[in-house]
């Protein structure tokens, strides 16, 4: 994060936000700095994500599902907006602490073979430790003594859309996100892959809750996409994962989605539209004469 706040110093700012006399490195503006950064960047990226996974992936017809929630797009985006601030807080203490040096993450280019092998490895290693944190996590959210305090609330959406994909309670959002921000301070990483790695991981919540469950033939044992966590959101004790399945099977909690099984919330909508007389393609059915 230093990286965005050093860029953020350089042409906004200090000559434009700041006095000229407020040293850079004052902790008590790094701290302001990264909340306005955590917060308009936080903001900037949901809206850009989920909006175009919206108008380009999301599939429309899961809005006539029965369980899908009147005014349920607004209601998820105006959830986002009002906990991101909250969820920003703790957050923001930790890239504090990476900013002031605490962290293992290196801005050195490699320059060998085995540097650009390291930088693989440390990709590969985040998505596996962060997948692992999070399954365990989100099944410890789903206790019986504190799901309803905390993660409750991002199951109202039965049906979810990408404006779903953050709208948690701050705590659940924060707690959810912790492994990623765990990892440089336990592993070494590069700070620009730190950064694409996050932008990764906003994307892909986004893409678990776009509710297109398509997935390739070959990784359908192993990707928990769309069609598995809108099961999670159905089921609630099914499907934690995060990218992959490995956990769930693990733990006990794999589930086939119910869209593979041809039984999904699609067919659902089929089955309603069918028997109130409605073609697949939306127009009503002719009685026969």
């Amino acid at each position: 994060m230093d990286l965005v706040l050093s860029y953020a110093d350089k042409f906004v700012l200090t000559p434009y936000v700041y006095p000229s006399t407020w040293a850079e490195d004052s902790p008590l503006r790094q701290i302001l700095s990264l909340l306005l950064i955590s917060n308009i960047g936080g903001y900037i990226l949901y809206f850009m994500t989920a909006t175009l996974s919206y108008f380009t992936i999301f599939d429309s017809r899961l809005m006539k599902h029965p369980l899908f929630l009147k005014d349920q797009i607004k209601l998820e985006i105006l959830y986002t907006i009002k906990s991101v601030p909250l969820m920003s807080l703790p957050t923001v203490a930790l890239f504090f602490i990476e900013v002031r040096g605490y962290s293992k993450l290196y801005d050195t280019v490699p320059n060998s073979f085995a540097g650009w092998c390291s930088i693989l490895f440390s990709i590969v290693s985040f998505i596996l430790f962060t997948d692992a944190c999070i399954y365990w996590i989100h099944r410890f959210l789903h206790h019986k003594l504190i799901y309803k305090y905390i993660h409750k609330d991002h199951h109202r959406w039965k049906i979810p859309t990408p404006f779903a994909s953050h709208a948690f309670h701050p705590l659940d959002g924060f707690l959810q996100s912790c492994p990623y921000h765990i990892y440089p301070f336990l592993f070494p990483l590069h700070k620009v892959t730190y950064l694409c790695l996050f932008v990764f991981v906003n994307i892909w919540t986004v893409s678990i809750h776009d509710g297109d469950y398509r997935v390739p033939g070959l990784l359908k044992p192993l990707i928990n996409g769309s069609a598995h966590h809108t099961d999670h959101h159905l089921f609630y004790n099914y499907n934690y994962g995060q990218f992959f399945t490995l956990w769930d099977r693990i733990g006990g909690s794999f589930r086939n989605p119910s869209s593979y099984e041809g039984c999904g919330p699609i067919k659902d909508i089929v089955k309603k539209d069918n028997s109130n007389g409605i073609e697949p393609n939306g127009e009503k059915m002719k009685k026969e004469e």
